[in-house]
Order: C-alpha cells, then structure tokens, then sequence
C-alpha cells in the first residue's frame, strides 16, 4: 500500500519535478497534520572539506559558500562590497527595493528572482556543483491579493550535507505544507525586524518550529529589535555573539543545542 501511494505521488509531479534529486533536507517530515513525506579567514580563502561559510553582509543579504568552490549571495541588491566577487547564484525577493534589483550583475551564471509574474509562482530547482537551490513560496503583504500571492521565497541552499535556509521577507507563518516542503534547516537565516516581515512574536513561533540548530539573525534595524528577540528565545536556545561577519559550519561541527549566532555585517572588501 505504502509502495503504491508513493508511486501514485510521484505521477502526480509535473516532469520537470520528478527529474530532481529527492531532498535530503525533506526525507523525513515530523508533526505535520495530514501530511506524510518518505523516503577566519578571508572570504577567498579554501574551505575544509564538508564545510559551508556564510558571510553576512548587510540587511538580508549573505554570502554562502561551498567546499567544492561553489557562491551564492541572497536577497542580492547588486552590490555586494568593493571585492570583485561574482557568485553563481544570485536570489531575490521583491517585497521591497532593498532585496533586489533590476541590474543584476551579467556575469551571473544564475539569478533567482523569488516571485514570477508570469506564472504566479516563483519554481527554482538549480544544481550548479556540489551546491543544490530550491525554494518555497509565501505570500507578501499588498496593495492587490493577486500581487503578493507567491511574492516572497524561501530559498534553501542544499551542499556538504546540510540544508540552509533564509527566510526572506516573511510576512506570514508557514502553512503546514509549507513547513514540510522546507523539511530539516540546520541554519536558518530569519528577520527579526518586529514589524517590516513580522512581529517578533510570530517570528519567535517560526523558529521554535524549525528547531534549527543555528538561527542567524538579519533585517534588523537597531540593537533594540535584534535584543527583543534575543531575549524572547534565550530560555530555549543558547546565544553566541560572533565579533565578526562570517561563520564555517559543517555536520560535525553543529552545536547540540540549538543556538541564535549573531553576525556583525560587512560587506565584501577589495583587499580580503
């Protein structure tokens, strides 16, 4: 039976779909009702092997980079600092001016706009390397229902084993679909602006939900908003502050308790 309902599931799938590798990050979904999923260091400098940089570096904007060499750079607003760094991927949301742009660089391989005019719905499933992108689509407050359906995305960076994601421009708790078809993020990258995405109570909700082992705040306007948070959620999770923009990650190096780590943004520099 269980056989059956999985083969009825994946006929189901549009074909462009079912040609994707199945994510790791969603081969188990726990507490989801009704649904059941089977199956430093400069910046130029060389990962360890299986380990992921993450540089913030400003508003919701980070650099993530790969073991095997592989960039991308989030909620891009075409300027990323005085370094002539090109990423491979580049995503976007369009909530506001200042998660996006309409002159990205050219020398992109791949830019990933997080809504889709055309189609209503933003669809990114990118294997580029030893890094896999995908994204999970979420409403945005606006002047028209038709406008913010779909406008924001939660994009998911998939490579050396762990899943990654950023919240985006989150003007609303997932649904439970959506909750599943994020699956696992060991690193979560969450607005803790208090009113701009949402108020920090609701975002509170998100992260004890995904329970991710490090939480990196961003899209904060003053120490008063990043300490509100910090306070709501340091009975739960432990609190590092990182006196600098970056941190490196791998599977083995995940703390046992999930952890908020604050970042100090930079931007790329020239002589880095």
């Amino acid at each position: 039976m269980i056989a059956l309902l999985l083969a009825c599931a994946v006929l189901a799938l549009p074909a462009a779909a079912q040609d994707r590798k199945p994510s790791h990050c969603i081969s188990l979904v726990r507490n989801t009702p009704g649904l059941a999923v089977v199956q430093k260091a400069a910046f130029r400098n060389p990962l360890p092997e299986y380990t992921v940089r993450l540089s913030f570096l400003g508003h919701a904007m980070f650099l993530l980079q790969t073991p095997g060499g592989q960039s991308a750079v989030t909620d891009y607003t075409g300027f990323i600092g005085s370094a002539d760094h090109v990423p491979d991927v580049a995503t976007m949301n369009r909530a506001h001016s200042s998660h996006w742009t309409e002159d990205p660089d050219p020398r992109i391989p791949h830019v990933l706009p997080g809504w889709d005019f055309e189609t209503g719905r933003a669809d990114h499933y990118l294997e580029t390397g030893d890094l896999i992108v995908r994204n999970v689509t979420t409403d945005i407050r606006s002047y028209s229902a038709e406008d913010g359906k779909d406008g924001n995305s939660i994009f998911v960076f998939e490579t050396a084993g762990l899943c990654i994601g950023h919240l985006g421009h989150l003007h609303h708790e997932p649904t439970p679909e959506q909750y599943a078809a994020l699956g696992r993020l060991d690193v979560v990258m969450v607005p803790v602006d208090g009113g701009y995405t949402m108020d920090v109570r609701a975002m509170m909700r998100v992260v004890q939900r995904l329970r991710s082992s490090i939480v990196v705040p961003m899209h904060w306007f003053g120490p008063s908003t990043l300490e509100y948070f910090i306070d709501g959620m340091s009975g739960e999770f432990a609190v590092e502050r990182l006196d600098r923009s970056w941190l490196e990650v791998s599977l083995r190096t995940l703390p046992s308790r999930p952890t908020i780590m604050v970042l100090q943004p930079s931007y790329l520099r020239r002589d880095e």
